[in-house]
Formats: C-alpha cells, sequence, structure tokens
C-alpha cells in the first residue's frame, strides 16, 4: 500500500516506540528513521517514554518524547493512559504524517488506536516472538492488537519465524498483510588500531538480561577451559550482579570481563577471536550481524527467532541446539581449536554485507510507504 501526498513535497513520516533507551529495536527504529531522512520525505520519532537516545539521531529530525513516568501506581497508570492517548493523537493531527510505523508490541496498540482516530495509514512491526509480546496480553489486548493488525497497511516481522508464530495464534490466523524485513547491518565508525583488550578473546554482546543468556555462555566458557582466551560480555542490564556473581562462583574473575557498553563496538569485533549469541530468544540478532559483516567467525544457539535465517550451519557459523550448555562449550572449543574452520566461516560471514546492506534493506521499508516517484533514483 503506497502513501502520498498530493500537498507536500516532503510528507512526513512518524516514528513510533516505546522508548530511545538502548536496545535492537531501537538502534533499528534510528537508523530506519536517519536512512529515510534521505528520501524525498521528513522523519519524525516519538518516543512513549522520555528517555536519553543511546544511538545519534540525525540533528535535523524531529524527536517527540510523551512522558516522564514517576510512579507505577494504579492512579499514575490511569494518568500516564490519558496523556498517552491524547498526546500521541494530537502529535499526529498536527504532524499529519503520510504514514506512521511504530516497533513494538505496546506502541503498535498506541498507534493503531490514534491513527484509526486520525484516519492516518500505519504500519506495526514486531520485532521479537510473539511469545514474548503478543502472546503474554490478555484476551481484550490480544483481540484489540489482532484488530490494529489487520487495519495496519502492513505488518512488518524481522524473521520469518516471528510471523509464523504470530499466525499460530488463533486471533491472528487471518493476517494477510505480514511482510519480511530483516535488520540492515548497523554502519560503525573507522577501525581503531588500538587494542581493545591484553590478550586473545571470546566476544558476546547485548543487554544483560536473561533472555540473553549470558548466564548460559558463562557456564559454556568454563567449562571449554581455554586457559589461553578471555571471554568479554559488552553491555548493560538488570542481570550484571547476578552474572557478576557466577563469575566468581566458578572461579572466572581473572578471565570473564563485563566492561559496560561500549561506543567503539566496530573494534571488538574486529579484534574477537569469535562472537558468541548465547540467547534463549531473538527476533533478529543485531549484534550477531554485525559481528559477521566484520569476518568474525560466530557461534549462535538455535533460539527462536533469527540464528538460523542468518547462520547456514558449518558454512557462515556454527548453530548449536537451544540451551544445550555442553555443545556450545563443544562448538567454541572446535572453533578455537581449528584455525581453517575460522577462516572460512569469517570469510563466508562478511557476506552478510551484501545481503543486509542498509540501501536494500531502506529501499523494502520506502518500497511499502512512499510512491515510487518519493524513492530517490539510488535506491532503485
Amino acid at each position: 500500500m503506497k502513501m502520498t501526498s498530493a500537498s507536500n513535497n516532503k510528507p512526513k513520516i512518524c516514528f513510533v516506540i516505546p522508548s530511545l533507551n538502548g536496545g535492537g529495536a531501537e538502534k533499528v527504529l534510528i537508523n530506519l528513521a536517519n536512512q529515510f531522512g534521505k528520501l524525498v520525505c521528513k522523519p519524525v520519532i516519538i518516543s512513549l517514554n522520555k528517555s536519553l537516545p543511546a544511538y545519534s539521531i540525525n540533528k535535523e529530525l524531529k524527536v517527540y518524547h510523551l512522558l516522564d513516568r514517576k510512579s507505577d501506581l494504579i492512579l499514575y497508570r490511569l494518568y500516564y493512559i490519558i496523556q498517552t492517548f491524547f498526546k500521541l493523537l494530537f502529535i499526529i493531527l498536527k504532524e499529519k504524517p503520510v504514514c506512521v510505523i511504530s516497533f513494538i508490541t505496546s506502541a503498535n496498540l498506541w498507534t493503531g488506536v490514534t491513527c484509526n482516530i486520525a484516519n492516518t495509514p500505519y504500519i506495526v512491526s514486531e520485532r521479537t516472538s510473539p511469545d514474548r509480546s503478543i502472546n503474554q496480553l490478555n484476551n481484550f489486548s490480544r483481540n484489540l492488537a489482532a484488530l490494529i493488525y489487520k487495519r495496519a497497511a502492513a505488518v512488518v516481522v524481522s524473521a520469518r519465524g516471528i510471523g509464523g508464530c504470530l499466525k499460530e495464534n488463533k486471533a491472528f490466523k487471518k493476517l494477510n498483510n505480514i511482510h519480511l524485513i530483516e535488520n540492515a547491518v548497523s554502519q560503525f565508525d573507522r577501525l581503531s588500531l588500538n587494542k581493545v583488550h591484553s590478550r586473545k578473546f571470546i566476544l558476546g554482546v547485548g543487554r544483560l538480561a536473561y533472555v540473553k543468556g549470558f548466564d548460559q555462555l558463562i557456564s559454556a566458557y568454563g567449562s571449554a577451559k581455554l586457559d589461553n582466551t578471555d571471554l568479554l560480555i559488552i553491555g548493560e542490564g538488570e542481570e550484571r550482579a547476578t552474572l557478576l556473581s557466577q563469575v566468581e562462583n566458578l572461579g572466572l574473575g581473572s578471565r570473564v570481563f563485563m566492561p559496560g557498553t561500549k561506543t567503539n563496538l566496530q573494534d571488538y569485533y574486529n579484534q574477537a577471536e569469535l562472537f558468541v549469541l548465547p540467547s534463549r530468544n531473538e527476533g533478529y540478532p543485531n549484534a550477531l550481524i554485525e559481528a559477521m559483516s566484520f569476518g568474525c567467525p560466530c557461534v549462535a544457539m538455535d533460539c527462536d527467532f533469527g540464528p538460523a535465517e542468518i547462520i547456514k550451519h558449518e558454512h557462515n557459523g556454527l548453530l548449536v541446539e537451544a540451551g544445550n550448555i555442553t555443545a556450545f562449550a563443544d562448538a567454541i572449543i572446535r572453533l578455537d581449536n581449528n584455525t581453517e574452520l575460522k577462516s572460512k566461516l569469517g570469510n563466508n560471514a562478511k557476506r552478510i554485507k551484501q545481503t543486509n546492506n542498509a540501501k536494500s534493506i531502506l529501499k523494502k521499508w520506502a518500497q511499502l510507504v512512499l510512491a515510487p516517484d518519493q524513492i530517490v533514483t539510488e535506491l532503485t
């Protein structure tokens, strides 16, 4: 479905998300809005909650922050609901976008409700397994979501498995507007010549949350007994204290490091011996395709969803049964001891830069939203 604006040579497109804090969905949305700014349109970002952007937003983009939540008491929740509804509706009516694109279930619901009232076309996007989002809703919210998704110009999923899981839910079984658009490989600054760590290291990147499975990684790394190779886990999150306690209990304090978030991830990807993804659940893991783009050989747990759609086992990476810590440790040992296999997997992994380059991914989004004459020549 194409949305055009006869009255405005530069149509506005609004991007809605719960917050702009660090995370895969936030990175993808901000990068997408920045990229859309290169087309003949004006992107506008709407964050439902006040937060400092974790990623760089082009200075010419307008950004709204709707609420600064300070309490979870029920009366405040009601106040926040009313405020979110009227503020979002006001912005949509004021900006008059030709389309609103929302990421993450909660933002999708708000977008659908307000856009149906404002008679504005909208696209919703699910970024993770429905078992962690849609399927966790109560009956009323789930049925509301189904109605909103059916009326959307498109339901975009980042992995084929997400769309399949969504349609397994009875309320979404008849959805016929699902579109697959994978994540683009992030653009990074130039590589530095400085070493990020004094010894060889295995790399994990992501939010320190249970779903990311870093406890499984630490256990596997401990079992692998790689005396000459450390483990670095880049990221922050609520599981930091638990993970540090696990590291100490396993006697790995001198070999496992968690230095927090880093702005020079490209140097870590480039210098790592291998990248590991131990997640219990994913959507379409940005860190995995980023590591692959630098030719870093990768080992990933075959969780729902994403890794199996990115990695071809034994060709551009290794896939391990989800939750199998022994197999994960064996795969790490195998790569650590096999230079030829590491080279093969790393070289093949680099091809992700062609299949998931920012220009081709932007074109897929633009074709959903804009008329052909609004897409610049360089993207055609």
